[in-house]
């Protein structure tokens, strides 16, 4: 038992690190489809919010989103108090079966927590003040997402249904909590100068594309830990099948992406390429471990497409997102969710009816409390940069600083 317990936690700590190296890869996509002004604004964001993700995850976070709910509780919210001193048996195999320790408990969840903003960090790239960013981050990663966790993960409301929602690692947990952000943030922020020119939507390509390739080679790699740390132990078959469903659903995403994309718009666009991957890496992260082989496929399929058409759809209604992250992270999220009631061990109405439910419980959540944070920052100390700073970049206005110092040859 003590050889197994060491194994499992072990096992966890890996995928722990793997899940952090994930925020190297959000830092390198961000920067590759944005210009090289913006580069410092985005690194700085990416590394804000895994910092400070992880000591509010330690001070409320974790407590807020495991708070152990009483038998006959609504399952809405509770609160464990602040901290995390590890209960009596925190350190045995009698916490979480055997499965791991209760500090890697907080730590491999802390990594979860900060992925949920970072998805909003690339969708305001290039616009949006840096202040009211972290103002959104600490209230965002703070409460909204662990109490929205609490409701699943944490045993909540929507674990106590008669045919429980599921969602393995976060289809909808974290990426649908992080896409609806976005799009409320997306939607208050307006476009950035130059995107559309009357009313068509103009390319504005980023200053590295080998660096958001790296990006999401990076976050395909994070995704073994994300989705195999989710089996919460290393149990040999669900974690083998976890990785095996992950992979292949990230390679039929990206190949139906650039193959759709090649039909649609007659170019081989490495772009949708890449985040046809993520699409399907996305889709599938709601029922890994209930899928076959080919039901990944399907899933990872369906997502790539509908990465294409979800882009063009965003585009066409005048939302600005530079890196795709709504049409990634919520499209996608919503179908992989929804998914799990179609294809795999759990298919069936009822269970599709309860996807639904949760998908709609955690809109009802994240678009409101979004939305307010916004809408106050906007109306008090604004949300967006002056014009001046946008086009000049917001390294030197907001950090004073330049990513690439010796490279002024290419400088429009």
């Amino acid at each position: 038992m003590e050889g197994l317990f060491t194994a499992n936690n072990v096992w966890m700590m890996i995928c722990t690190a793997l899940v952090f190296f994930m925020h190297t890869g959000f830092a390198f996509l961000e920067i590759g489809l944005t210009r090289q002004k913006n580069t410092i604004n985005i690194l700085f964001k990416n590394i804000f919010i895994i910092t400070v993700g992880l000591l509010l995850y330690y001070l409320i976070g974790f407590n807020l989103m495991y708070p152990g709910f009483e038998e006959g509780s609504s399952g809405f919210f509770n609160f464990a108090g602040f901290g995390i001193a590890p209960p009596e048996n925190g350190m045995t195999p009698e916490y979480a079966d055997g499965g791991y320790t209760w500090w890697t408990d907080f730590l491999f969840q802390g990594m979860f927590a900060a992925t949920a903003a970072t998805i909003v960090s690339g969708a305001v790239a290039e616009r949006m003040k840096i202040g009211p960013f972290m103002i959104f981050t600490v209230i965002y990663v703070g409460i909204v997402y662990p109490l929205a966790g609490s409701w699943k993960w944490g045993g909540g409301f929507l674990d106590m249904r008669e045919t429980p929602f599921y969602d393995f690692a976060g289809s909808t947990l974290v990426h649908s909590v992080g896409g609806w952000a976005a799009l409320v943030a997306v939607y208050l922020l307006g476009s950035r100068i130059g995107k559309f020119k009357d009313g068509k939507p103009q390319a504005i390509p980023g200053h590295s594309i080998p660096l958001a390739t790296a990006g999401v080679l990076i976050l395909w790699l994070g995704w073994f830990g994300f989705n195999g740390g989710s089996v919460l132990s290393a149990d040999p078959e669900l974690t083998s099948l976890t990785l095996v469903t992950t992979c292949l659903a990230a390679a039929a995403g990206g190949v139906v992406s650039a193959l759709v994309s090649f039909l649609k718009y007659k170019n081989l666009d490495l772009t949708m390429f890449l985040n046809g991957i993520l699409g399907g890496l996305v889709g599938i992260t709601a029922g890994a471990d209930q899928m076959s082989p080919e039901n990944a496929i399907a899933i990872g399929a369906i997502a790539g497409a509908l990465i294409v058409f979800a882009v063009a759809f965003i585009d066409a209604i005048k939302l600005d997102d530079p890196v795709g992250a709504i049409a990634v992270h919520l499209i996608c999220g919503i179908w992989g969710t929804l998914a799990v009631g179609i294809f795999g061990a759990l298919a069936g109405v009822d269970q599709f009816v309860s996807q639904l439910v949760g998908v709609l419980s955690y809109a009802a959540i994240c678009i409101p409390s979004a939305f307010i944070i916004f809408f106050i920052m906007k109306k008090t100390v604004g949300i967006r940069v002056s014009e001046r700073e946008e086009l000049e970049g917001l390294d030197a206005h907001e950090h004073g600083m330049d990513a690439y110092p010796d490279f002024r040859l290419n400088e429009h």
